[in-house]
């Protein structure tokens, strides 16, 4: 790697063009380190040298005291940080990097900082025997992530500078079709996605790792042994260096192996005073009676108030804030906005009137509406630009209760929330990578109950009205966080706990009312609309889509916006996905040569996709609420005077929320874990369709064979790769979103 570096044309380039000059930088600074600190570099010197000078020479120094506080020193993440932090930005300064450029002598010594200050960044993380950690290994995440902030900072003065920074490359010669300035830009994206996935990549193995310390030490133990039984083939044929470093290493590996990591479940519902409140009906009645009054004066604004957008309450609350605060809300806790819906209160009330007893027929019981009215709504946004018409967004509404009350009203259970609600299937499917969810404390106090009143509810309390039954529900799929089973279970056994988030993905275990992924074409379907929506949904805002939406419907003669954004839905959250998905399901089943029907291979990936899809929810809808924070006082100010509820003056139109430099780095960085998050539950899903196909074969599952292993892990990286190369086409459709000029709705100014 550091001949390619180097030694290859590269080099040469490097001086014409600041992007080749990048790649070069990463290939020193982020692939020979790890790669040279992963090989262990030590052992195989050690044994290379002749014994009298590794007895005589070698020994004494390795064993100096003042060398080994030197040692442990220069290692120490604060040091290695600070001074790879140091090195990468101030090589890249102006008036270092220009002088790099005209001399030969200070290029070679700008490599030598990089390469050596990126060996020891790479230390503290790779742990190269014989070294000790200094800290705890949950502390290398951090350790990455401030990396990468500091690489994501330099990187986006590069890609977004509207001048040439280095003024050198102005005065080289130019290549066709590029510009100093636009080879600058291409330098800051290099710079910036690699640079990321190198730092972002280990952080999320070692999260993992964490996560799940039981599947880390069984590795670490097989590897072990495959490694002490296969690495020396005779005993008394090898020098007593090599001896003393494998045994130094097998004792710091079952050290390593015997660590464990206390398992402890957080309940929100634990908490003093505070889980009290959470579960506490009467704390929901207020959030609900709260939201449904903050609907009312929408909806009373929205028909009698301004048309203007941003000047109505219609057209900024529900807009601009309510969806940012939902995927905040999702992202931090779960599925707090059900929790608190006015809809279901007003549901509630219409019960006192309705009878509520109707069976929803059997053959709807599907999630195919929502998919439908969900489809919908993502056109009938960009159609009639609801954001901008406070008219239409005050009927939405009133049509949301309107169904609501009366579907629930006359059907039992919460028939609208499970199969109807367009809403209510967004903040399920996003869910499903929430840090909390609803469920048992304790299984053993389940299987020994008989009166099951999670599900079917007491004198004074419901159970779940969407059938969920606790002890076999997974995920918060269909769960809406309305705690009706925490209040109904006699044995107070159920809470709002701490889990992994996505954790339910990787596998098919029967869930309560759901089934199976791999039974439920209807909820994979509504799952890849709601990936795919994401980022469609975001990319309409943009320059480039807006002008070509604009293109065609010109110059092809397609007078209607309607019927061009019909077309333009109908193909990127239509025909394009099932295409997509489609053609990754038959290359894995073909690839892997696995045994499950096409249909239950792509049910089963298409879940997958749900980190990345939630991860440009969240970058749009955050970007949206960061820019338009204060757009809602002007509005409230307005309603203040029109009601003559005080004397405040004019509304402060002119009102701007401040500029937030960090957002789009906040954005890169949302898309980045949603990415290599979706890539671990695929490869994780793979594993599991793999193992399937061995035990199809007459393998036994738990036969303990090398070539079995080997087998299991080739048959499953056949059925990863398709799915990994979609997600990364996803992914960088992603950043590239992000990186385009949007159009900023909900604000005046």
């Amino acid at each position: 790697t550091i001949f390619l570096a180097l030694g290859s044309p590269l080099d040469t380039f490097a001086n014409l063009l600041l992007q080749v000059h990048m790649v070069q930088h990463l290939l020193l600074m982020m692939v020979a380190p790890p790669l040279l600190l992963l090989a262990n570099p030590f052992l195989p010197l050690l044994t290379g040298l002749p014994r009298p000078i590794t007895r005589e020479v070698i020994r004494p120094f390795l064993t100096w005291r003042p060398f080994k506080r030197f040692g442990r020193w220069i290692t120490h993440p604060i040091f290695t940080w600070m001074f790879y932090v140091v090195m990468t930005l101030g090589w890249h300064t102006p008036p270092l990097y220009e002088l790099t450029l005209h001399s030969g002598t200070w290029h070679i010594v700008e490599h030598v900082c990089f390469l050596v200050s990126s060996v020891l960044f790479w230390w503290p993380v790779i742990l190269p025997w014989p070294s000790r950690p200094h800290w705890p290994e949950w502390t290398k995440i951090p350790y990455l992530l401030l990396a990468d902030l500091q690489n994501t900072v330099l990187s986006a003065s590069l890609a977004f500078a509207d001048r040439v920074i280095y003024p050198t490359y102005s005065s080289m010669p130019q290549f066709p079709g590029m510009n100093p300035l636009s080879d600058q830009h291409a330098a800051g994206v290099i710079m910036w996605v690699p640079g990321s996935l190198a730092y972002l990549i280990p952080a999320s193995f070692i999260a993992m790792q964490f996560l799940y310390p039981k599947r880390a030490r069984d590795r670490r133990a097989a590897w072990m042994r495959a490694g002490g039984s296969g690495s020396i083939s005779k005993p008394g044929t090898v020098g007593a260096p090599v001896l003393a470093a494998q045994a130094a290493l097998s004792k710091t590996t079952q050290r390593q192996a015997s660590m464990r990591c206390p398992k402890f479940d957080f309940d929100l519902l634990r908490i003093p005073l505070i889980g009290k409140i959470i579960r506490s009906l009467t704390f929901r009645r207020v959030l609900q009676c709260t939201f449904f009054g903050l609907a009312l004066l929408i909806v009373c604004d929205g028909l009698s108030g301004p048309k203007i957008g941003p000047m109505n309450l219609a057209g900024t609350l529900p807009w601009t804030h309510w969806r940012g605060l939902t995927v905040l809300a999702l992202l931090c806790v779960g599925n707090f906005f059900c929790f608190a819906c006015p809809f279901t209160f007003a549901r509630d009330i219409g019960r006192r009137i309705l009878p509520g007893n109707r069976r929803w027929p059997r053959w709807l019981r599907t999630k195919w509406i929502s998919v439908v009215l969900l489809a919908g709504y993502l056109w009938s946004y960009e159609a009639f630009s609801l954001w901008s018409s406070p008219w239409l967004t005050a009927w939405i509404i009133i049509g949301y209760f309107i169904a609501a009350l009366l579907v629930d009203g006359f059907f039992r259970g919460a028939t609208f929330c499970k199969y109807i609600c367009p809403i209510g299937q967004f903040h399920f499917v996003q869910s499903l990578v929430s840090p909390f969810e609803v469920k048992t404390r304790n299984l053993a106090i389940c299987a020994s109950c008989k009166s099951f009143g999670c599900i079917k509810g007491t004198e004074n309390q419901r159970g779940c009205e969407l059938r969920l039954f606790q002890p076999k529900k997974e995920s918060n799929l269909d769960c809406t966080f309305c705690l009706d089973c925490v209040r109904a279970c006699p044995h107070d056994n159920v809470g709002i706990i701490a889990v992994t988030p996505g954790r339910t993905l990787t596998h098919d275990r029967f869930r309560s009312s759901l089934g199976r992924f791999a039974e439920r074409i209807d909820l994979a379907v509504l799952v890849m609309l709601l990936v795919f929506g994401a980022f469609v949904n975001a990319a309409a805002m943009t320059m480039p889509i807006e002008n070509l939406l604009s293109f065609f419907r010109f110059n092809l003669g397609l007078i209607s916006r309607q019927a061009i954004l019909f077309l333009f839905f109908f193909l990127t959250i239509g025909l394009l996905p099932a295409a997509l998905i489609s053609g990754c399901s038959l290359a894995s089943k073909q690839l892997a040569s696995l045994p499950q029907k096409f249909r239950a291979i792509a049910s089963r990936f298409i879940v997958t996709l749900v980190p990345i899809g939630f991860s440009m929810w969240l970058a749009h809808f955050g970007f949206h609420l960061f820019t338009a924070l204060l757009s809602p006082i002007p509005v409230i100010q307005r309603l203040i005077v029109e009601l003559h509820l005080g004397a405040i003056g004019s509304p402060w139109w002119g009102l701007r929320t401040p500029a937030i430099p960090q957002l789009l780095d906040f954005e890169c960085l949302a898309l980045d874990l949603g990415f290599l998050l979706s890539l671990y539950y695929a490869w994780k899903v793979s594993q599991d369709l793999a193992a399937g196909r061995i035990s199809h074969a007459g393998i036994p599952l738990g036969t303990a064979s090398p070539l079995l292993g080997h087998l299991k892990i080739s048959r499953a990286f056949a059925g990863f790769l398709p799915w990994a190369a979609l997600l990364t086409a996803i992914y960088l459709t992603g950043i590239w979103i992000v990186f385009q000029p949007m159009e900023m709705r909900g604000m005046l100014n």
